[in-house]
């Protein structure tokens, strides 16, 4: 794109100075901070850059205006104001200031914690009222406490550390990181939430924001938590059932809680406000000067690169690669993604390391892009912030995961094949037509194929007449339509791998696990893809 003469960036939010000047220094910037929706409206067309927090709602209809529009820049870690894909097929690029706010929001949750174990807010309340009731808020040490942290990624690994050093023990949750990176910190890892709760005083939640996540913590997950613990939320709001939270708190079950996020914000009512031994502020985990500081600068280089043609090491959307490279290497991306998604989903986790396998021409090529896909599919709808092809190697360093690849020619029935195993999980794949469609070639050593689709339900069962027929009845009376099937059989045992028009309702699943002879099942909901289409 050239050196940036001539181009225009609105800034539509207050941004720290050093973001603003460092923009300034390539491109004329304006300010359209105050500015109504129908003024951005009317004047965004006008503009080839976009920087926003969170206020500012960049969504199809702003982007459908935006014609000279090529990069939307967030001053923050997330996008959640902004339709990626709607930019995405504008060709807009994406960027956030990723990883800016993290330090901020890891020492606002030991902030919660210590209010929390000392009773500060209803200490000072009363006191501030001419109460002196010394007796009534006697808090507890922190030193020799167990803290349970759920999502063990950059925040949550921060906080870690911070709590060891107060003395805390600390036991982490999180199947997408490597063994290995909870002995390097000194904690310990827990195989499944239950394990967690049942020892932690405090649990804190790090997790992203999915449809596997949210409402992570319910009233099952509170009754399985240590009678007098506490649960403090600086991540997302909607990952905790707040009623229910409420009624744990109410009942005595639990202590309290130190929230900071809500389900809709901003929130003037809640069930949890007013409850004893309940610490809740305004969404303030990322409201820090320095952090506020560090999203501007950060955020501002990215639109400077975007725009200037460097690489774009947060773009959400897009590969920091060229054209060229992109050309070759384009049609087996979605297929990398998807086998990442795919085995891990099947896996119930990352086992590190990921092996990643090339056979046949691609084998000659440079396929480390192709190795950054399956790990970005791997992690995907799994960890915060949002991940892609850009920044999926510095989140699985981050969580310890490690990745082995291999090249061979092939001789077989397929010109190009790419193999990902990840524990005992194996899956090989293949692009297929003009359109270069995704396909499985072979899953766990049985020879078939099938299109990688959203929906999926795969079996290991014995060989015996039957099984099929059972299993369409049960989805058929469950209203599942099948869009595809493909059958091995082998040594006594089949696979059976299905792809259907919606999720199989929770019923049905139950009723076909319990299928006489069926010795493995999964059913599979992979997430959209992040960067492939």
């Amino acid at each position: 794109m050239g050196t940036g003469a001539g181009l225009r960036v609105l800034v539509a939010e207050k941004l720290a100075e050093g973001g603003v000047e460092a923009l300034a220094e390539h491109f004329t910037v304006e300010s359209g901070v105050g500015w109504s929706r129908d003024e951005l409206l009317a004047q965004i067309a006008g503009f080839d850059a976009i920087v926003v927090r969170s206020a500012t709602k960049v969504d199809a209809e702003l982007i459908d205006a935006a014609t000279n529009l090529k990069v939307i820049g967030r001053a923050g870690t997330g996008v959640d104001n902004v339709d990626v894909p709607a930019a995405t097929r504008r060709g807009i690029i994406v960027c956030n200031a990723a990883g800016s706010n993290s330090l901020s929001a890891a020492e606002h949750t030991i902030a919660l914690l210590l209010a929390q174990a000392r009773n500060v807010a209803p200490a000072h309340a009363a006191l501030v009222e001419g109460r002196w009731e010394r007796s009534k808020y006697s808090g507890i040490e922190l030193e020799g406490k167990t803290l349970g942290v759920v999502g063990f990624g950059r925040i949550g690994q921060m906080v870690a550390e911070r709590a060891l050093g107060l003395g805390m023990k600390v036991v982490a949750y999180d199947p997408f990181v490597a063994d290995s990176r909870y002995r390097e910190l000194g904690v310990d890892h827990a195989e499944v939430p239950a394990d967690l709760y049942a020892v932690s005083d405090f649990v804190t939640l790090h997790l992203a924001s999915t449809p596997d996540t949210r409402g992570f913590l319910d009233a099952e997950a509170f009754a399985a938590m240590k009678a007098g613990a506490r649960v403090i939320n600086v991540a997302r709001g909607d990952l905790v059932d707040n009623d229910a939270l409420a009624e744990a708190i109410t009942s005595g079950h639990l202590a309290g809680a130190g929230v900071d996020v809500f389900p809709e914000e901003p929130c003037t009512e809640s069930p949890l406000f007013g409850l004893p031994g309940v610490v809740v502020t305004p969404h303030l985990g990322a409201s820090t000067a320095e952090a506020q500081d560090r999203a501007g600068t950060a955020v501002a280089e990215q639109v400077v690169a975007a725009l200037t043609g460097g690489v774009v090491s947060s773009a959400v959307n897009i590969p920091a690669v060229g054209p060229e490279a992109l050309e070759v290497l384009g049609p087996f991306i979605p297929l990398a993604e998807r086998m990442g998604q795919l085995a891990v989903a099947l896996a119930g986790g990352v086992a590190s390391p990921i092996h990643i396998g090339f056979e046949g021409d691609i084998a000659n090529v440079d396929t480390r892009m192709l190795c950054t896909a399956v790990i970005a599919g791997a992690l995907t709808g799994h960890v915060d912030p949002p991940v892609n092809i850009v920044n999926a190697t510095a989140l699985a360093e981050e969580r310890g995961i490690e990745w082995v690849e291999t090249t061979a020619q092939r001789v077989g029935d397929y010109r190009n094949v790419l193999r990902v195993r990840t524990g005992d999980i194996e899956i090989e794949g293949t692009t297929v037509g003009v359109s270069s469609r995704p396909r499985i070639v072979r899953m766990q050593g049985h020879a078939m194929e099938i299109e990688i689709g959203t929906h999926m339900a795969v079996f290991e069962y014995s060989d015996v007449p039957g099984m099929i027929g059972r299993v369409g009845t049960i989805l058929g009376d469950a209203g599942v339509n099948v869009a595809g099937m493909a059958v091995d059989r082998r040594d006594g045992g089949a696979m059976m791998v299905l792809n259907v028009d919606s999720e199989v309702p929770r019923e049905a699943q139950e009723h076909i696990t319990n299928i006489e002879g069926f010795e493995s099942v999964w059913f599979v909901t992979l997430p959209e893809l992040g960067v492939a289409e």
